[in-house]
């Protein structure tokens, strides 16, 4: 079979490709949603760790951490604690977004 000639579920030993559920306006929707609920969380997460960062240093977290006026301690320290506590606040919320819109829709996740 050519790479031309169109491949169907009937075909043995090939998996079709099927579109989601719902066409592409659900899709987008879909992702639309968990984009939404990362960035939120995101921004929550950034407020979150500002405080905790004021509380246990005493002093406004560095705002350009490249600054030779910032100990590179600080520097690393700053980086490494707001960049993981925002993705890992992302990655949460995506996926919980994922899995809501799954439970509403009944629709997997693509």
């Amino acid at each position: 079979m050519s790479k031309k000639q169109a491949r169907t579920a009937d075909d043995p030993g090939v998996d079709a490709e099927v579109a989601p559920a719902g066409g592409r306006p659900e899709t987008i929707a879909r992702k639309l949603y968990s984009a939404v609920a990362a960035t939120i969380a995101a921004r929550i997460a950034g407020i979150v760790v500002n405080r905790i960062w004021v509380k246990a240093t005493g002093k406004k977290p560095p705002t350009d951490t490249k600054s030779p006026d910032v100990k590179w301690t600080e520097a690393v320290a700053w980086t490494a604690l707001s960049a993981t506590s925002v993705t890992v606040a992302r990655l949460l919320a995506s996926r919980r977004a994922e899995g809501t819109w799954e439970k509403v829709s009944e629709e997997p996740p693509t």
